[in-house]
């Protein structure tokens, strides 16, 4: 396990199921379920790209797979990388929220992607009308993507060292991984909601933040277990990607705070513990979410990137 400053990456780039295939002809991934629903094919009308070696400014909206969305009007405008915006655009879930050169090693020895995408932020302002959803803007993106950079890609099965992520005692659950019925509702606004309890204070999303004596904590609630599994290693530093097998259905509320180890660590399956002054990753997910990591094989479906070039003018 290695620990990477997962806070600054979250500003710098994403690592998402991608790949690069130097072989397989180029194909455009078939449509899926949320692109048809979102009405297929669609463009902005107009679109500035540039590259944007200034301070970073967050995005209109969160870039997230979720579904999470308040109403923009006709407005897109974000500052990441080329990469984040392969995620959004094909609603990718991220292996790990690392900056580039992090993450699973086999991955990332596989994707072949340029530096630049990963590393270089881009601005990118942009408006169409009759934008109503977040998987609109996903489309509009996937289009401006293609005529801007050039992408092309597909989707390959591949199988990968993982993480199975398991519960340490079956059918049952630790302190700090509830379910989402027995927590606070959706609805409860910040304003009557006790952020000490309530973490993190919004719904279909996760927080993060740094505590005192450098114990970090991170959470989201209503959550199912295969996109916790899919969020943990970056969190957690992982070098390997993380498959949900744990039985468990629905939605969930999730908390851990942890002490990142400083030169890596052992493996789950090592009973050693660091000299830190608190929980390490490993031991705060089973003391806390009573969930333990196996080391498997998984197949994951990746996103294989067939061609990226640098954007063309506005």
């Amino acid at each position: 396990m290695r620990r990477v400053d997962y806070w600054k990456s979250l500003f710098v780039s994403a690592f998402c199921v991608a790949v690069l295939a130097q072989s397989a002809p180029p194909q455009a991934p078939e449509a899926q379920d949320w692109e048809k629903a979102a009405g297929g094919k669609q463009a902005f009308d107009v679109a500035s790209v540039k590259l944007d070696p200034g301070p970073f400014r967050p995005s209109n909206f969160p870039l997230s797979v979720s579904d999470a969305f308040r109403p923009v009007g006709d407005r897109f405008s974000a500052d990441y990388s080329v990469f984040t915006y392969i995620t959004f655009a094909y609603k990718l879930r991220l292996l790990s929220a690392t900056g580039a050169g992090d993450g699973p090693a086999d991955i990332r020895k596989a994707m072949q992607m340029p530096d630049w995408a990963m590393r270089d932020r881009y601005g990118i302002e942009a408006r169409a009308d009759g934008i109503s959803t977040k998987d609109q803007m996903r489309l509009m993106m996937k289009s401006l993507l293609a005529e801007r950079f050039g992408f092309q890609a597909h989707f390959e099965e591949r199988t990968f060292p993982a993480f199975a992520l398991e519960l340490v005692n079956p059918g049952r659950t630790g302190p700090k991984l509830r379910p989402h019925s027995e927590g606070v509702p959706c609805d409860e606004t910040p304003a009557k909601a006790d952020f000490s309890k309530v973490f993190p204070p919004v719904c279909d999303g996760w927080g993060y933040f740094m505590m005192p004596n450098r114990v970090e904590k991170g959470g989201w609630r209503y959550t199912t277990l295969a996109e916790l599994a899919e969020w943990l290693p970056g969190l957690g530093g992982m070098d390997r990607p993380m498959v949900d097998r744990t039985g468990l259905k629905g939605r969930y509320d999730f908390t851990i705070e942890f002490t990142p180890e400083q030169n890596g660590g052992p493996l789950p399956a090592s009973d050693a513990a660091a000299d830190l002054p608190g929980s390490t990753f490993i031991q705060a997910l089973r003391d806390q979410s009573g969930l333990k990591l196996e080391p498997v094989k998984a197949e994951i479906r990746l996103l294989v990137i067939d061609h990226i070039e640098r954007p063309s003018g506005n």
